[in-house]
């Protein structure tokens, strides 16, 4: 009886196919291939053009989108460097930049600094590898010679929220000015009268700078029609807990009878103000009142909710990228700066206790 024999399955490589497998299952060359890809069939006769289309599904071939770029002289990428991605301004601004990038066809790629500026230049060297077409900048601004190298190469450069100093470019970012001013009048008008900015560790970073400058205008121009109001800043830095407590120790012992207000700079401070705060076992309205730059999903459910101001994240985001792409589509002017506008919004943490006690249920 003869032995049974069994065909073993064709071996099926896991390797994506490439142009040059296409060609070779279709008896063609390579440039036959491209042509086909690139729509050029009327130069191919219709039995060459069936050979290729029908290799194509049988290896089921995917061309590589940056390869065919890159064949045009552009890879549809655009890099984003953030200084920190655990900060909720980054994340937002990212979401933005991304839906922008996506409706006009190209891909973002993100590179985060962890807030170490020693990493900029490291940022540029890596994203600039990949062939990115544009650079998107949302760093700490204190290597120069990083968002210089980014420049040099020809490729455009569009600034977010924080400048770099002689660097001419596209600037997106919130009017820190007119912010700080809506919140700062919000704590006096609620009867605040010793404040305190609380920043992080300024360091040459210019929208910590333009915020704090803000700041002392706002005391300096409101002082002389408000009596008995004085503002100081804090710069907070991540590790010195102990270093806030004294602060706000200092802060309402000044302030006496009064309860005294907080500006916080971004959600990063605010959280580690809630946490001082906690520690202390102070309330909001009762012992201290707070206006937060950025409006997080958790504000609301702070306490008696955190007053914020709202910055317009999303479309600061997206302007980025829209500028970004039409210098990539040709447009020649000279840098522009958009400032959007922050918006109060007003919750619990800014309101007096005995006001908090006259609200309706």
């Amino acid at each position: 009886m003869p032995a049974s024999t069994q065909k073993s399955a064709p071996f099926l490589s896991t390797a994506r196919a490439t142009i040059a497998d296409v060609a070779r299952a279709a008896g063609v060359s390579k440039a036959t291939v491209s042509r086909f890809l690139n729509h050029r069939d009327t130069l191919l006769t219709p039995e060459m053009a069936r050979r290729v289309e029908a290799a194509i599904a049988t290896l089921a071939y995917s061309p590589s989108p940056m390869a065919q770029g890159l064949k045009r002289g552009r890879s549809r990428l655009i890099g984003l460097v953030v200084a920190d991605v655990t900060n909720p301004f980054s994340v937002a601004v990212l979401r933005g930049a991304e839906k922008a990038c996506q409706q006009a066809g190209y891909l973002l790629m993100l590179f985060n600094l962890g807030n170490d500026s020693r990493r900029e230049a490291e940022a540029i060297q890596a994203l600039s590898a990949y062939q990115v077409d544009g650079f998107i900048l949302n760093t700490l601004g204190r290597d120069a010679g990083a968002a210089a190298q980014a420049a040099s190469q020809g490729k455009p450069v569009v600034l977010v929220d924080r400048r770099h100093h002689g660097m001419q470019a596209d600037f997106v970012s919130l009017d820190n000015a007119g912010a700080v001013q809506l919140g700062a009048a919000h704590l006096v008008q609620a009867g605040y009268r010793e404040l305190l900015f609380i920043s992080e560790p300024l360091q040459g970073v210019s929208s910590r700078l333009e915020r704090e400058a803000a700041f002392r205008s706002f005391i300096g121009d409101a002082a002389p029609a408000t009596p008995g109001l004085q503002g100081r800043t804090f710069e907070s830095a991540e590790a010195d807990g102990p270093g806030l407590e004294a602060a706000l120790r200092a802060l309402r012992a000044r302030a006496g009878e009064r309860p005294p207000g907080l500006i916080s700079s971004n959600a990063v401070v605010t959280l580690r103000v809630v946490a001082a705060l906690a520690r202390l076992g102070w309330h909001f309205g009762g012992d201290v009142g707070l206006v937060g730059f950025d409006d997080t999903d958790w504000s609301p459910y702070i306490g008696p909710g955190l007053t914020t101001i709202a910055q317009p994240t999303d479309e600061l985001g997206r302007l980025a990228a829209r500028c970004l792409i039409e210098r990539l589509n040709g447009l020649d002017l000279p840098p522009r700066q958009i400032l959007l506008s922050g918006r109060l919004l007003a919750r619990g943490s800014s309101v007096p206790a005995v006001a908090q006690a006259s609200l309706p249920d």
